[in-house]
């Protein structure tokens, strides 16, 4: 497909910067969050949760807590072990895939820490809240299963001993068997060099800035449920097939959420259980989580293991990639749990050809909150670990970094270009927004100047680090979903209502969180139809009043989503068209449409799409057979993901003696297609980019050695605030997707793929000299400091580099085409 929607022009709304409609409720407050809603008779809920990360519950008792003011009844896991069901993994990676029943409420045994153990009803929060402390539970600990390696040994303690494993699945993909390249035996085999690498993924936490929170009305005719969840028709769904309810019964209700980042991408515990406790009592029920509760209990992200091995020849060209990974699910399968690191398999050869390609990846159970997606989902593991290995083979050759990613990447002129892990790329300009971002950088003066600094011994060393990647976004295609053995396709829907005042309705089936979708929609649906900006309005996140939908993940509300908008409104054009030609008095063929209005070809004579709307209102003077309605709705699958991409250049600044970390430079220049709302845009860069350096340098979900969460406060996770960023250089090149009629790309996830390897290259870059080749994530102080103490330590000792991974878990080291171990100390094009 090709871009159909003039952008050029200067009354074009696409391209134009927007301010954000929603933003005055939003930021004002002006808006009902779903902790706002108070219902006649509305009843509060308070959970117990597990102190325990592993254990036998031997007793419950909940007399004196019944006792407690305002408590209207406490329940427990046998109470309702009838009712609650088992909450659904939507995604059998594999046939054999081991999947434990995932009770709402424990009955018997406690699995993670901050598992709920007990609930209490009351008539306020804080009594709900107080009369936790009158439940009084015997446990019997159980050994806490919180090592992925160890876990797997023979003879570990297991999580769900009626598994008889704590293997969740493996997942295998093969270039060479699967015919999109060579085996990687025989690349590893003729390698000139091989280098292997080990990377951790952390554990990370989504830290959305509103809490969970759900309000379920069983009073009326339909039961009705209030949710800060992403994805309302997918809730409303689940519900119906865990409980049994019948699905034209439930409606569920996303209001303004405040952030998700895939944290809300989920049929939560909680949510379960309001339906359950609301049917059961009979009442509105409201359940709202503390900060701490969303730390310890909402779904975590990442935590996996990376075993890279890279193979090339000695002039740079790369010959294989092999990669396995352990991925930490935790303790359950929440919606998409197991697919998350499937989801990087067909990432990791990123915007580079490689002749063959293999990946494996291990899940494993453990005794910790379980995992799903958080902001990528797959795609910025994969990324680092590329990113990560393409800096250690290119000391290893002792080339340039940006040398090497060249001599290896998929040239403008090659697209569409079929990768060795089976993706065809559409469309894509590496070249333009590497070189716009190294001007825009000042690269070769940084270099400069990193070599002045090293020269001099300064205490405070400069390091540069890059990142030149690409993602695929736009979840569908649903028959791609499909051969993963996904539970539910793609697709988006979208409805379009014309008013008979010329305003106009947009109902969509993604739901925002924060993203500005009726912003941006409006600026569509204003160029498509030839109305006013301000006299589009768009509904969203009611399955009663958008009963169609998949919902906002995996940057898929605008080039799925917005396209459904697209093609909608197209066929308002269409069922416009012979009403205009009667009115006009002319025939169809002799008409034209621009800037919303139907003109007779060289002719003066012309209606306006609005005047039309109001026509058909009245329904006087139709042609006849014609349906009195231009109201239309579609559904859009597309056929390809697409692939925004970019090159992101981070300078930090370490000082050598405290192992602090300053970002002294960030410059990206990411193609993300046609440009809908720069303003929104840029947004989203600027949000994605914070968390990727979180990861890098701040964030990470911590358990002791008894499985309890010590991060469990926003005092010990450390999610940075503005005053911990730097200023962002961020640019654009454009470079139009083919796969959809906008041109357009995802934007939501790009920062966060493309920041956190291009921090950690820079981090490595600036201490490499003392023998350093990693640093574990968060790259904190303390950490940067002991491997710097390290690599100087080995390398006064005469002893070789590369040993000095702090907290890594080793597997360093290269070896040339005869399999000999060569950890000589780094050199090359860093220096």
């Amino acid at each position: 497909m090709t871009a159909t929607i003039d952008t050029t022009t200067s009354t074009s709304e696409i391209g134009k910067a927007r301010l954000r409609k929603e933003d005055a409720r939003l930021i004002t407050g002006r808006t009902r969050w779903t902790d706002n809603i108070t219902l006649p008779g509305m009843v509060h809920v308070a959970m117990l949760r597990s102190p325990f990360a592993h254990a036998t519950i031997t007793a419950i008792d909940t007399t004196e807590a019944k006792t407690r003011p305002g408590v209207i009844t406490v329940l427990t896991g046998a109470d309702l072990k009838d009712e609650q069901g088992s909450l659904p993994c939507a995604w059998a990676i594999t046939p054999d895939m081991k999947a434990p029943a995932h009770p709402s409420i424990a009955v018997d045994t406690v699995h993670f820490s901050g598992e709920i153990v007990a609930i209490v009803v009351a008539r306020s929060a804080a009594e709900a809240t107080d009369a936790l402390d009158g439940i009084e539970i015997d446990y019997d600990e159980l050994p806490a299963v919180l090592d992925m390696e160890a876990a797997l040994a023979e003879g570990a303690d297991l999580v769900h001993p009626e598994l008889g494993t704590n293997r969740n699945a493996l997942w295998i993909f093969d270039s060479g068997e699967a015919g999109t390249g060579e085996p990687i035996q025989a690349a590893l085999d003729a390698a000139e060099v091989t280098v292997t690498r080990r990377f951790r993924q952390q554990r990370l936490i989504p830290a959305f800035m509103e809490p969970r929170s759900v309000v379920c009305d069983p009073t009326g005719e339909q039961l009705t449920l209030w949710s800060a969840t992403q994805v309302p028709h997918i809730v409303r769904t689940m519900l119906a097939m865990t409980l049994g309810m019948p699905e034209h019964k439930i409606r569920v209700i996303a209001p303004d959420v405040g952030g998700g980042f895939g944290g809300k991408l989920q049929f939560t515990p909680e949510e379960l259980l309001s339906v359950v406790l609301a049917q059961r009592l009979g009442k509105p029920v409201k359940i709202t989580e503390s900060r701490s509760e969303s730390l310890l209990a909402g779904h975590h992200g990442r935590d996996q293991i990376q075993d890279i091995t890279i193979t090339a020849t000695r002039d740079g060209k790369l010959t294989g990639l092999k990669v396995e990974l352990m991925a930490d699910m935790g303790a359950y399968l929440g919606l998409v749990t197991p697919g998350v690191p499937v989801l990087g398999a067909f990432m990791f050869n990123a915007i580079y050809k490689i002749p063959a390609y293999h990946f494996a990846c291990t899940n494993v159970f453990t005794t910790k909150t379980w995992t799903d997606a958080y902001r990528g989902a797959g795609r910025p593991e994969a990324t680092f670990g590329i990113e990560r290995i393409m800096d250690e083979l290119a000391v290893e050759l002792g080339m340039e970094p940006m040398e090497l990613r060249k001599k290896n990447w998929i040239t403008h002129e090659e697209f569409p270009f079929t990768t060795v892990a089976g993706l065809t790329y559409d469309s894509g300009n590496y070249e333009a927004a590497t070189e716009k971002a190294m001007a825009l950088f000042d690269y070769d003066g940084l270099r400069a100047e990193q070599a002045r600094r090293r020269e001099n011994g300064d205490v405070k060393q400069i390091g540069i680090g890059i990142s030149t990647f690409t993602e695929m976004c736009g979840l569908a295609p649903s028959r791609v979903l499909g051969s993963l053995n996904y539970g539910a396709g793609g697709w988006e829907h979208a409805a379009i209502r014309m008013l008979p005042t010329g305003k106009v309705e947009v109902v969509t089936g993604v739901t925002p969180h924060g993203q500005g979708h009726e912003t941006a929609f409006s600026q569509i649906v204003a160029d498509k139809l030839g109305v006013a900006f301000e006299d589009v309005e768009v509904l969203h996140g009611d399955t009663q009043v958008s009963p169609k939908g998949l919902d906002t993940y995996g940057s898929r509300s605008l080039v799925v989503g917005g396209i459904a908008i697209v093609q909608a409104a197209d066929k308002v054009i269409e069922k416009a068209k012979p009403i205009a030609a009667h009115l006009l008095e002319c025939s169809v063929d002799d008409l034209e449409f621009t800037g919303g209005r139907f003109s007779v070809k060289g002719t003066d004579a012309g209606v306006a799409i609005g005047d039309i709307s109001l026509a058909v209102f009245a329904a006087h003077n139709l042609p006849d057979g014609v349906e009195p309605s231009l109201d239309s709705q579609a559904t859009f699958d597309p056929e390809n993901f697409n692939y925004p991409h970019g090159t992101h250049l981070c300078a930090v600044e370490v000082d050598t003696e405290t192992g602090f970390v300053e970002i002294i430079n960030y410059t990206c220049v990411d193609d993300v297609g046609v440009v809908i709302n720069p303003l929104i845009v840029e947004g989203q860069i600027h949000g994605g980019l914070a968390q990727g350096i979180a990861q890098a340098l701040y964030e990470e979900g911590v358990y002791d050695e008894s499985g309890t969460l010590l991060t469990g406060t926003l005092a010990d996770y450390l999610v940075p605030s503005a005053v911990d960023l730097p200023h962002f250089n961020v640019d654009q090149t454009t470079t139009p997707a083919t796969s959809n009629p906008l041109g357009v790309k995802g934007v939501g996830e790009a920062g966060c793929i493309a920041s956190t390897p291009a921090v950690v290259n820079s981090v490595i870059d600036a201490v490499r000299q003392f023998g350093v080749v990693d640093v574990e994530m968060p790259c904190s102080p303390q950490r940067v400091w002991r491997a710097i103490q390290q690599g100087r330590g080995q390398l006064a000792a005469g002893g070789p580099a590369g040993q000095n991974t702090a907290e890594a878990g080793g597997g360093l080291g290269s070896t040339d085409s005869s399999g000999n171990v060569d950890q000589s100390t780094p050199a090359g094009g860093q220096a």
